[in-house]
């Protein structure tokens, strides 16, 4: 049974940092595109950032570029999502997927991807 776990989320300040993991099991992953996305109340489902597990450099929304920064860890089965300078804006429920050799034309689009983690809430405070 496939399982993504998310953890790290919190109550930060705005400015300040926080790193987000995504632990996968029950398969192998080597095929798939990891991605992040986020959901602020009323709003729908937005992509954060994303990557080939195995290989590549992350893509990320202009709205996170240059703050947010994804990374993995093979041995662990795990990805992260460094978030720096967080703005109130970012406050959102931040979730992991995982889908199968996702085109870099349909990284942003969450139909993509099979598998979904719990979600982590993070909140920004002014």
């Amino acid at each position: 049974q496939v399982q993504l776990v998310e953890s790290g989320g919190g109550l930060v300040q705005a400015g300040g940092s926080l790193r987000l993991s995504c632990t996968a099991s029950g398969r192998s992953f080597s095929s798939y595109t990891m991605a992040w996305f986020r959901q602020a109340p009323n709003k729908e489902r937005e992509f954060v950032a994303a990557a080939f597990w195995s290989s590549g450099d992350p893509n990320y929304a202009d709205s996170v570029k240059g703050r947010f920064t994804m990374s993995r860890d093979n041995a662990k089965n795990t990805v992260y999502l460094q978030m720096g300078s967080l703005k109130p804006e970012d406050t959102a429920v931040y979730y992991c997927a995982a889908g199968m050799a996702v085109l870099s034309r349909h990284i942003f689009e969450p139909t993509r991807y099979r598998y979904w983690g719990q979600g982590t809430q993070v909140t920004v405070s002014s």
